[in-house]
């Protein structure tokens, strides 16, 4: 009798939220439609800051959505800095293409290393091209910037650190060659380096640190000179310094090498926006695992945090992080890391999860805002656990459910909510600058 009783109030709670998120959920137009879709996301427009998710890394309507409403708040809400999860060396590229700042483009094309297709796809050239368009209208103080948060760029960050201070400073050059010549033999496999100081191998923890501290010691002298590429070559050895103790720490747990990373990208995060003043409002692309608050997941509740909690202790109200889901269709992702891309299949939602209760909300697609209050209810039914689907580069259909869902509080996790019921892959760019292109173009040479 008690199992009977418990069965009909789940039933009767999962019919309740049901019909709160079909009342609560509002219908989108396709984001193809970029000001009609964008126009739904005003609300948020008073934020200083603006999460936007993603559930997988390879999903066309995800990077779409968030291109219109980026576009939204940079021409009607004055946002001004785009900041991805992406290495800072290949989003330099595409922030000088898209400030239109001077000087020859590195050798190595934007976002050439797997995962290529994450970043160097057709849905971001559009928002890149369509910023490039927009920015050329305004004062170049004025301009929107497009910068990268993550740390995997070791080798890349290191040249750049190098090629800068062979410019302004042969001297310290010599130096800072000596000083990272102790990470040379680890640069093109940093894991391995890893793996040698778990087994009690000769660390490079000091000679990065002292690098960057001696770069931040000449920096009065460094930006008198160029303070714009003071700042980026500042950064790429701040990058060096994170991703040392990344490769260091990886093999000692997932935990402790998440957050590093997460702390990373806030404290990168943090300096952009005090670099442009305080006024500025910032929009962050990055994966619902990293931009919802890290809390309301199991993450948090095993004792990892991330940018999305970490801001919201910086800036309480006067931030937002809306994540997004879908249920079928086709994702962009590889089998295993390094691995070829591949177009593969979305398993349906699985029962008991936050996408299968948005798929029978019958919108093919929508935006939850959780916060009117109004919404108090469903708020209180959406706290209640489930399971949340993510998928990153990898995705491994056939252990699903061990591999890409945890359980969450998703009104706890996220501000608001996008769904899509079907979605389509991204679309990789072919190599080469198409005829036309200027010679900054980011993705070719």
């Amino acid at each position: 009798m008690a199992v009977r009783t418990e069965l009909r109030t789940r039933a009767a709670d999962e019919r309740e939220t049901l019909d709160a998120l079909r009342a609560a959920a509002e219908d989108l137009p396709p984001p193809e439609r970029a000001h009609a879709f964008g126009e739904r996301f005003d609300r948020f427009g008073d934020a200083k800051l603006a999460l936007l998710g993603e559930a997988t890394h390879g999903t066309s309507e995800f990077y779409r959505a968030r291109a219109a409403i980026s576009r939204r708040l940079i021409v009607e809400h004055g946002f001004s800095l785009v900041a991805v999860e992406a290495d800072w060396p290949d989003a330099a590229r595409i922030d000088r293409y898209v400030r239109h700042l001077p000087g020859a483009p590195p050798r190595e094309e934007a976002f050439s290393r797997f995962p290529s297709w994450m970043w160097r796809n057709l849905e971001v050239l559009e928002f890149v091209d369509w910023l490039r368009a927009h920015n050329a209208g305004l004062e170049k103080d004025s301009r929107v910037e497009f910068r990268g948060l993550d740390i995997y760029s070791l080798e890349t960050s290191i040249a750049a650190v190098l090629a800068y201070l062979d410019k302004v400073d042969p001297a310290a050059a010599k130096i800072a060659r000596y000083r990272y010549g102790c990470l040379t033999p680890w640069q093109s496999e940093p894991s391995r380096y890893g793996h040698r100081a778990l087994m009690g191998g000769q660390t490079c923890e000091k000679q990065v640190r002292d690098q960057l501290l001696s770069m931040l010691e000449r920096r009065i002298a460094y930006a008198a000179r160029d303070g714009e590429s003071f700042f980026d070559a500042a950064q790429n050895a701040c990058v060096v310094r994170a991703a040392e103790e990344y490769f260091r720490v990886m093999y000692l747990g997932s935990k402790e090498s998440w957050n590093l990373r997460d702390r990373h990208m806030f404290v990168t995060l943090q300096a952009l926006i005090r670099r442009r003043g305080r006024a500025t409002k910032a929009i962050v692309w990055a994966h619902n695992s990293h931009i919802g608050n890290a809390a309301a997941t199991s993450m948090g509740w095993e004792g990892e945090f991330n940018i999305g909690e970490l801001c919201r202790a910086a800036y309480g109200d006067d931030m937002v992080a809306i994540g997004f889901g879908c249920d079928t269709g086709a994702v962009a992702a590889a089998s295993d890391w390094g691995s070829p891309m591949k177009v593969m299949p979305l398993n349906p939602a699985r029962p008991g999860s936050f996408e299968r209760l948005f798929g029978h909300s019958g919108h093919a697609r929508s935006l939850t805002d959780f916060r009117p209050p109004q919404r108090a209810r469903l708020r209180e039914l959406l706290s209640e656990p489930r399971l949340e689907r993510a998928i990153g580069v990898v995705y491994r259909p056939d252990s699903e459910l061990l591999s890409h869902y945890f359980r969450a509080s998703l009104s706890e996790q996220f501000d608001a909510y996008v769904w899509f019921e079907k979605t389509r892959p991204v679309t990789p760019l072919e190599e080469g600058r198409p005829e036309g292109a200027p010679e900054t173009w980011p993705f070719g040479l």
